[in-house]
């Protein structure tokens, strides 16, 4: 059972109440992220989020972390491209305290000067560490081979000399603009019930005043760019991305199972083609990124840079192959089985649930229907499928981007 409430304010609040279970997860979903940022602004997002957990008005930072922890509870948070979520997960005797915790972090950050000064050294680190990762690099450079340096392009992280010269007054002032009720979504999942969350948020957030809430207008464009970085390691790493269908496209349902078929599993073409038959790869996928005004298509692979010429033809092989003969019988049912059975499995745990419905709210304005996704993925045809390829890799989309991170000094044609 999921009920909602929506205030005069904008705050919109949602309780998927799960009988039975003894546990609950909280979470606090802003629609703000890397892709929301001004050049001056960018990664001051994801600083934010590390700076919300340095202080309260009642709480050093010590406390707010013991504040969770001497109730056994989990805390945490993330920041996305257009999402900023703090989530805490708990037993139900305690969802009183875990609530207020959560709340006063959420509301009554303070930013001491010297935590401020602190954390932009634990974030630089972050930025050096996400360096190290060359999986990571490879996708974050494919990202602004795709869109450019602005929105959908940014690195979550930012620049570390941004990071330096964050200010209180820069928080507070994209806090201002961003931080505000009608951007702020509250989900409840778990051993709880509606008259319960609702007399928490109204005891904590009754407050909260409607604030000065300015909505940002993207409008991406798909460079199809070739970008390389050159990484002394012993593995290359390369990416390719094509321009998809944004969050609300009719073909949305249909383009999830032309991912799983193409490399979702280990079943999937990319997968038995370019590492089980060839042994071109150990790590080879695909994903979809989907968002209110875009979307995309990515595929990534790790290789050994001998290989690394061969590997990429063999992919690009894979994916004219895939768009000039569409899929089977078998493939669209097993895909299109896997899509429920993702869906279930994340039906059966509360973490997955307090997101699943707060995005569905914060990006849809709606709750999400569990029934109704059933039931319009069962009424995905082949042709759909086959639709949403030509879409992807046909002339709809016949722009793509590359990304490639190694011991090399060129990019991969495009």
């Amino acid at each position: 059972m999921v009920q909602e409430k929506r205030y005069p304010n904008g705050l919109r609040v949602l309780v998927k109440q799960m009988p039975g279970l003894y546990s609950v997860t909280i979470g606090i979903l802003v629609g703000t992220g890397g892709a929301m940022e001004t050049d001056a602004e960018d990664g001051i997002s994801h600083f934010i989020e590390h700076m919300q957990f340095k202080g309260t008005k009642k709480r050093n930072a010590f406390e707010v972390s013991d504040a969770f922890d001497r109730i056994g509870a989990q805390v945490n948070a993330f920041t996305g491209k257009d999402t900023t979520c703090y989530y805490t997960k708990c037993t139900t005797d305690h969802v009183d305290a875990a609530f207020e915790a959560l709340s006063d972090l959420f509301l009554n950050a303070t930013y001491p000067e010297d935590e401020l000064e602190r954390e932009k050294g634990v974030v630089c680190e972050e930025i050096s560490m996400n360096e190290d990762s060359p999986e990571d690099l490879c996708l974050d450079l494919l990202a602004r081979a795709t869109y450019g340096n602005q929105n959908y392009g940014r690195n979550i992280l930012g620049p570390a000399s941004n990071v330096k010269g964050f200010t209180v007054d820069d928080i507070k002032r994209y806090k201002e603009a961003r931080y505000c009720p009608e951007n702020i979504v509250i989900s409840f999942a778990g051993g709880i019930d509606f008259t319960t969350a609702i007399a928490l948020v109204e005891t904590y957030f009754g407050n909260l005043p409607k604030g000065n809430y300015q909505k940002r207008i993207l409008t991406p464009q798909y460079l199809g760019q070739s970008l390389f970085k050159t990484k002394p390691i012993e593995q290359m790493h390369f990416a390719l991305s094509y321009p998809s269908i944004p969050l609300e496209h009719p073909l949305n349902l249909a383009h999830s199972i032309m991912n799983n078929v193409l490399g979702g599993s280990m079943t999937s073409r990319l997968f038995q083609e370019v590492r089980e038959k060839m042994g071109l790869a150990y790590s080879v996928y695909s994903y979809a990124s989907r968002y209110a005004e875009c979307g995309s298509l990515t595929v990534y692979a790790g290789v050994n840079p001998e290989k690394a010429n061969s590997a990429y033809d063999a992919v690009q092989d894979v994916l004219k192959a895939f768009q000039a003969n569409g899929i089977t019988d078998e493939e669209f049912i097993r895909g299109r089985e896997q899509m429920k059975a993702s869906t279930i499995f994340g039906l059966e745990n509360t973490s997955s649930q307090m997101l699943i419905y707060g995005k569905e709210m914060l990006y849809r304005n709606c709750l999400y229907d569990i029934d109704e996704r059933f039931e319009k993925l069962q009424q995905v045809k082949k042709s759909d499928v086959e639709e949403a390829i030509e879409w992807t890799f046909g002339d709809v989309g016949n722009k793509k981007a590359v990304a490639v991170v190694g011991n090399t000094d060129k990019p991969f044609s495009v």
